[in-house]
């Protein structure tokens, strides 16, 4: 977030966000919606903003897991590790996607292509096991349906 661009996307996401107390969440998600994360240098220019410290706003946003520090790959992938999820087969599906695309839960590629994450839950129960990439949700998958699709999102057959 070096270029004066980026630092002007920040400021006027800061003269909208109003008056009060209550509003360095909506800031954060509104920061993260533009940039895919929150760069250190928006957290330093939203302290100088509000007159807080950027600890106080890292311990917002590692609080919730919603808030990614990193840049996260251009395809995000998470697996539903939800009860449902992990006695259909979560544990495998992960393990499976990991080895396909070469990168390890909580890890982002070198080249920036895949995130992979675990969720506690992602409200597609009757669908488990379960998955999102970036947002589109899919259901019902299997190994092989796994290893599947994203042997074909790495040949560019299919986008995910």
């Amino acid at each position: 977030m070096d270029s004066e661009v980026a630092k002007k996307q920040v400021q006027e996401i800061l003269d909208a966000s109003g008056d009060g107390d209550a509003r360095l969440v909506p800031i954060l998600l509104a920061i993260q919606a533009k940039f895919g994360y929150l760069p250190q240098d928006a957290i330093k220019q939203v302290g100088e903003y509000l007159k807080i410290s950027p600890g106080e706003i890292y311990s917002v946003a590692s609080f919730y897991a919603h808030f990614k520090l990193k840049p996260i790959g251009k395809r995000h992938i998470t697996v539903c590790r939800g009860t449902a999820c992990h006695i259909r087969g979560a544990p495998q599906i992960l393990e499976e996607i990991s080895k396909v695309i070469g990168v390890k839960e909580g890890e982002t590629s070198e080249d920036m292509e895949y995130t992979l994450e675990t969720v506690a839950c992602i409200g597609c129960c009757a669908l488990a096991p379960a998955l999102k990439i970036n947002e589109a949700v899919h259901g019902n998958v299997t190994t092989r349906s796994a290893r599947t699709m994203f042997t074909a999102i790495k040949k560019g057959e299919k986008r995910g």
